[in-house]
């Protein structure tokens, strides 16, 4: 599920052309437009680059640290998906923590970017989350079969002004609140240092995802 999660992921972020929101232009900088931008600098990258195109992993993590991550505050998306063991874990372990973490979805979203096709989306409406921190992009996308709802989290960093991606949903599940749920047993387990022996299992090279 996880590894279809981040596959819809990739297909809305660089498989297609983004279409008109239906409440007209975003404010720059605001939600939709961040969606907008990391769109198209991404399928740009992924079109005039023959070796993404031909499938080259080295490329595609490239594409996607240059091109996506840039747009993700990956502190807010650890320390949501680690949950409440974050504050079990010291700084040292946080900073681990967040470096596996990034290294396990690097790899997930490369493996998912090399099997895309071309898709559309159309960017619906932004609205604010539940606790008004956050703004929640409702969009869906279509391709081959029924069209999927792809939404995206947004909030502000330690009060900064730019709008950065927390987490992203397809269809109602949550892509980083299911990391959430498959590393609770192993905070249960094993605390911080389980959670790290884990990640770092799985990201060695050449193991599957």
């Amino acid at each position: 599920m996880l590894k279809h999660l981040a596959r819809m992921l990739l297909s809305a972020v660089i498989g297609f052309h983004t279409m008109g929101s239906a409440d007209g232009a975003a404010a720059p900088g605001g939600p939709d437009a961040v969606v907008r931008q990391v769109s198209s600098e991404v399928i740009e990258a992924a079109r005039s680059d023959n070796a993404i195109r031909q499938g080259d992993r080295k490329a595609i993590l490239a594409l996607v640290e240059d091109n996506l991550m840039p747009y993700v505050d990956f502190e807010a998306v650890t320390r949501s998906a680690v949950g409440p063991g974050w504050r079990d874990a010291s700084p040292e372990q946080r900073s681990r923590l967040q470096a596996e973490f990034r290294t396990l979805l690097m790899r997930v979203y490369a493996g998912a970017l090399s099997q895309v096709r071309e898709h559309s989306v159309t960017i619906l409406k932004s609205v604010p989350a539940a606790d008004g921190e956050q703004q929640v992009v409702h969009t869906e996308v279509r391709g081959n079969g029924d069209p999927v709802r792809l939404d995206y989290r947004l909030g502000r960093a330690n009060g900064l002004p730019d709008w950065k991606i927390i987490d992203v949903g397809i269809a109602g599940l949550w892509l980083v609140q299911s990391y959430r749920s498959q590393f609770a047993p192993l905070l249960a387990k094993g605390g911080p240092d389980g959670l790290l022996a884990a990640l770092v299992l799985r990201n060695q090279p050449g193991r599957r995802q």
